[in-house]
């Protein structure tokens, strides 16, 4: 008797490569020295004591949302307007949309506890707390859009319109502290026009925060990316392999001779 052999299994398909885990593990260094730094080295701060530490999560997370919003744009510029439609374009702008819901999340909530600690509040009608959260629900309208029936091709467009209109609501809410009375200060470390003494420590854990949190939205916008990509010729094969079998069922259905 010949010995049986059982199937092999099937290899499965990942996402990363070499380079996203070197990068997720450089992203991983970058935050464990954001959290060292941010919660033992560097100095709390005169006025707001260390309620200021929420600063190294707040203002990463408020550039990391308009950053993916804006690349969110971008690649649906470049799917309406490209001279060859690639859906590739459409699913970066789709993962960067999702990543920036997320980031933008985090800033809210991240906002809140600072503004229970210093206004004594976690929430007010203020300018740019509102504005921000008008950017949010945008997005996840833009989400909503994205889920909707019909064709691939018709999703894309209905969500590239929706994604370069969205994005000029970062402006609005980038420069709504000045444009109407707010709680929230204004910039103090890109505005020039302020004079504002920041412990240099507290600078470096700031920025430090920024690049560790600006890693980490490559990292997920790629593996986010080939999961979208992985989805779509799922669907494909199985839509292909749905017609197929229609086809097959035609085939023996009709008459396959002269009839008596």
């Amino acid at each position: 008797m010949t010995p049986t052999t059982s199937p092999q299994p099937t290899a499965r398909r990942a996402t990363g490569t070499r380079a996203t885990r070197v990068l997720g593990i450089v992203t991983l260094v970058m935050l464990g020295w954001l959290l060292l730094f941010g919660l033992v080295l560097s100095p709390a701060d005169i006025d707001q004591g260390d309620a200021v530490r929420i600063m190294y999560v707040h203002v990463p997370t408020v550039w990391l949302a308009y950053l993916a919003f804006i690349v969110t744009a971008v690649c649906s510029g470049l799917y309406l307007f490209g001279k060859r439609h690639s859906l590739g374009f459409d699913r970066v702008a789709g993962a960067s949309a999702e990543i920036g819901v997320v980031f933008m999340a985090l800033t809210l909530i991240s906002g809140s506890l600072w503004g229970r600690i210093t206004w004594g509040v976690y929430w007010q009608w203020d300018a740019r707390l509102t504005t921000t959260a008008l950017l949010f629900v945008t997005y996840i309208g833009y989400l909503a859009v994205r889920g909707l029936d019909g064709t691939r091709e018709r999703r894309a467009r209905r969500s590239a319109v929706i994604g370069l209109l969205a994005v000029v609501e970062i402006p609005l809410v980038h420069w709504s502290v000045r444009l109407w009375r707010s709680l929230h200060q204004e910039a103090t470390i890109l505005d020039t026009d302020l004079d504002v003494d920041i412990d240099g420590l507290m600078l470096f854990t700031l920025f430090s925060g920024v690049i560790a949190f600006t890693l980490l939205f490559v990292w997920l916008l790629l593996h986010r990316t080939r999961t979208i990509a992985l989805d779509d010729l799922l669907a494909s094969r199985g839509l292909d392999r749905a017609i197929a079998e229609r086809r097959a069922e035609v085939s023996s259905s009709s008459p396959s001779g002269g009839g008596s």
